[in-house]
């Protein structure tokens, strides 16, 4: 087992709050738009330096700063948000928007609608580049720890991926540091939608500056050569940062239990229609197998529903070589390993599919009495024995 140094950690939310404060400041005509959870997904930072919109309604002591020209719109309603928000952006001045991952497919038709506009527009020699749509995703449904079934669904992810006028981003930084490469695209795009999805919670960092920008450069995946092995048996794939953690523990497991055994990690940070990687630059077929092998079996891991995932791969290599796990709209009020282990995403999971597959099961038994140990604390004590 790969020995294991001290691991910063910090909240991907929190740098997108660090980012929006900096863009707050030095363009005056941005606006940030939040059905009411600025606070609550963490982006809060931007109090510090603008103030929320306010009319001549009576204020408290304890509201935040308001003023009737503020540039931060909250109002439960996504569909009146993006409404203003796409109105703000067709005056050719930037915005974004936050809110639950669950409640961003309350816009889906919306959504659609400007994406025919921005392929029509490209048509029309007058029409000049419109500000890209720029939706940042979180309290995703990996961590509804309180609010439950109700509040998990990653299905914004799967209609973006299947339009095929190939105008959507789907962004998955694995850290802080990869964040902010993620938002200058973000904040420098137009003609397109991005949406970013990240866990608001604290994540381990993994990568530095230069990483973040030459993955993000590359295609979009990359090798992480601190837990990858040269000439692997086996590949591991995820894409979004809680799945991407899970399948690092995994490969510890197994370097642990199987030391002759050799893994190969991919970290995937962002998708578009049929392909790896933006738009504007799709990962290649001969750069896939220079990441993927051309023949080694793939353990995939993912933030959204499985099939989504399988079916971008499924154009680079045989479907035979593939395993995806992910969300499988197994969902509960229950712990964050809980909600896992339920959609076998976790880390026991992921190696059970490798022991099995090595014919080493006696492995499997060991890890499927962890789960079963980890289930019934969780249930007795409303907590994981496993972080």
């Amino acid at each position: 087992m790969m020995p294991r140094a001290k691991i910063e950690k910090k909240s991907i939310a929190k740098k997108f709050g660090e980012l929006l404060s900096i863009e707050f400041k030095k363009n005056p005509h941005f606006y940030f738009f939040s059905p009411d959870e600025t606070t609550s997904n963490k982006f809060d930072e931007i109090f510090n330096v603008e103030k929320r919109a306010w009319g001549d309604l009576p204020q408290k002591a304890w509201d935040l700063p308001e003023d009737e020209n503020g540039r931060i719109i909250e109002m439960l309603s996504e569909n009146v948000l993006f409404s203003v928000m796409t109105g703000h952006l067709m005056n050719g001045e930037s915005a974004m928007m936050g809110s639950y991952e669950a409640f961003f497919p309350i816009i889906t038709s919306q959504l659609l609608q400007q994406m025919k506009f921005m392929k029509q527009s490209k048509e029309v020699s007058w029409r000049k580049p419109i500000p890209a749509v720029n939706l940042l995703s979180t309290s995703t449904c990996w961590r509804q720890d309180h609010n439950g079934f109700t509040h998990q669904s990653p299905a914004l992810i799967s209609t973006l991926l299947s339009i095929p006028s190939n105008l959507a981003n789907c962004l998955f930084p694995i850290d802080d540091i990869s964040a902010e490469e993620i938002y200058n695209f973000m904040i420098n795009s137009a003609d397109v939608v991005n949406l970013t999805t990240f866990d608001k919670n604290e994540r381990p960092r993994y990568l530095t500056p230069r990483q973040a920008g030459l993955e993000f450069d590359n295609g979009g995946a990359s090798i992480y050569d601190f837990i990858s092995d040269e000439n692997p048996d086996i590949v591991f794939t995820a894409c979004g940062d809680i799945v991407a953690h899970e399948m690092i523990e995994a490969i510890r497991i197994l370097k642990k239990d199987l030391p002759g055994i050799r893994i190969r990690f991919v970290y995937i940070n962002s998708l578009s229609y049929r392909g790896i990687g933006t738009t504007k630059n799709k990962l290649s077929r001969e750069k896939f197998f220079e990441l993927f092998t051309t023949d080694k079996p793939i353990l995939a891991n993912f933030h959204g529903y499985p099939e989504t995932l399988e079916n971008i791969l499924e154009n680079y290599t045989e479907r035979r070589r593939l395993r995806v796990h992910g969300f499988n709209e197994e969902g509960s009020t229950t712990t964050p390993f809980e909600m896992l282990r339920r959609n076998m995403a976790d880390r026991y999971s992921l190696a059970i599919d490798v022991a099995k597959a090595t014919g080493h099961f006696e492995l499997v038994s060991k890890y499927e009495s962890i789960l079963k140990k980890n289930h019934s604390y969780a249930i007795t004590y409303g907590e994981d024995l496993i972080s």
